[in-house]
């Protein structure tokens, strides 16, 4: 999406970055802009020579407490051992820097974190380029991480002032979800919008009546999809916990999987991911058979993701689409 941009806001990003970097004591440099999505994301160099990533953060998305919270809990996911970006402190301490309106940008917070090397698994919309006996590695890889995230986020015992968002059954199928009403939005067609009504009515019974445990709930990524997966040669890791929250570990499961579904290679990735996280963590055949809920309770967060999002190109488009796409697999999965 950043090849896109127009060049006057792509250099009005640009000026913002070096804003917000003057807080690290950096702004001489040019940052080279990655991301431009919830969040605009630079690669920069630190003082030390270190790379690292600037985060400028949607304005509105998420409050101060919330992302600190998000910094809070990388820390100590990496206190637990796991290879995940880490805060990295402005030259006055502080881990979150406000930025105020500026005429261009309304007020956000900016941070930077540790650089995470390898590349992305891949992108979505194109097929994964890797051999089947690689991606059954890395899916197992992925697998045990994910694992070991859920154990240290049961360990831990986050501050009081601690929030981050509930993808619980009211942030999915409330009268609010946590990415926009999927069945009331701008781009459905009458008959999608009917469809899409009903399913909620009979997810949120399915939700409600799930067996103890499908029931296992904590802190979770919520979208690790193939761009938050980085591959290295003999490492795997994810980044970009900006969606991170409470959640149905289920639900973590489900969101790696989605967008593999039509991989000629699905059903060996399945099972390589479903391995690997039994490798660290219990995950009972009673609570994995309700993984297709969860597979179309993620693919519903992408309607309303895209219908809060107009200015994205192609996107009631993509509405339409997913619609169509989420009513079909909850056909093909009997929901």
């Amino acid at each position: 999406m950043v090849a896109d941009l127009p060049p006057h806001f792509r250099a009005a990003l640009d000026r913002r970055a070096c804003q917000a970097l003057t807080h690290w004591g950096v702004a001489d440099q040019r940052p080279e802009l990655l991301k431009y999505r919830e969040n605009a994301v630079f690669r920069v160099r630190l003082t030390d020579g270190r790379l690292a990533a600037l985060r400028l953060h949607r304005a509105g998305y998420h409050g101060e407490d919330a992302l600190r919270s998000e910094l809070q809990w990388m820390a100590a996911l990496g206190d637990g051992g796991l290879a995940v970006p880490q805060p990295i402190t402005a030259v006055d301490g502080r881990l979150l820097v406000a930025l105020p309106e500026d005429g261009v940008f309304a007020a956000q917070h900016a941070d930077v974190i540790g650089w995470m090397g390898g590349e992305p698994l891949g992108e979505s919309g194109k097929a994964l380029a890797l051999p089947p006996e690689r991606l059954s590695t890395i899916f197992a890889a992925l697998g045990a991480l994910m694992a070991r995230m859920h154990d240290i986020a049961d360990r831990w015992a986050p501050p009081a002032e601690f929030w981050r968002p509930a993808w619980d059954a009211d942030g999915l199928l409330g009268e609010r979800p946590l990415w926009g009403r999927f069945w009331d939005c701008d781009g459905l067609s009458s008959v999608q919008a009917a469809g899409l009504s009903a399913l909620r009515h009979d997810l949120r019974r399915h939700v409600a009546t799930l067996p103890t445990p499908a029931q296992d709930f904590g802190l979770i990524h919520a979208d690790l999809v193939r761009e938050n997966v980085l591959v290295a040669e003999n490492a795997v890791t994810f980044i970009d916990f900006d969606d991170a929250g409470c959640g149905f570990r289920l639900f973590d499961i489900a969101t790696a999987l989605l967008k593999n579904r039509r991989e000629p290679a699905y059903e060996a990735i399945q099972s390589a991911l479903i391995s690997g996280y039994r490798s660290r963590r219990a995950l009972p055949d009673e609570a994995l058979s309700h993984l297709p809920l969860f597979l179309v309770l993620r693919s519903l967060t992408y309607i309303g993701w895209f219908a809060a999002r107009p200015e994205l190109p192609g996107a009631r488009e993509r509405v339409r689409r997913y619609a169509d796409e989420t009513l079909t697999l909850a056909e093909e999965l009997a929901l």
